[in-house]
């Protein structure tokens, strides 16, 4: 091994004085390389915020969603509390049941009489015209 030392050596040499060019010029460079790195990983960063799992975009559309649901549930609480004070209604007020008794079921008191509009009956389809090329 000792024979082979001063070619090692010679080669180790070469590729020294090869190389070392490039690392003074990647030297003279490490600010704009550094530069470059920091503007890459911040344009990463930036769209993955955006357009990541949870991104600002998903985060809109969880919000509009979040506000439409809540619209929603007002409504049907605005519904429900309408329900509710019929159903108290119809329990205790003599006058809800008699007026549901009437809508509903199409009671009448002796001597009253009840109209019952009739469905409208459907036009007619146009006739075909039979008039077709051969």
């Amino acid at each position: 091994m000792a024979e082979h030392a001063p070619q090692a050596e010679a080669l180790a040499a070469t590729c020294i004085a090869r190389l070392r060019p490039l690392a003074t010029r990647i030297y003279a460079l490490r600010r704009r390389i550094a530069t470059g790195f920091v503007v890459v990983l911040a344009a990463a960063l930036f769209a993955h915020v955006m357009l990541g799992a949870n991104g600002m975009i998903v985060y809109k559309q969880k919000r509009d969603e979040y506000e439409a649901l809540k619209k929603q549930i007002e409504r049907v609480q605005v519904e429900n509390d309408r329900f509710t004070q019929q159903i108290q209604g119809l329990k205790s007020d003599q006058k809800s049941i008699e007026k549901e008794a009437r809508e509903q079921l199409g009671y009448a008191k002796p001597g009253e009489f009840v109209y019952v509009a009739t469905p409208a009956a459907k036009p007619a389809p146009p006739p075909a015209n039979r008039s077709t090329k051969k």
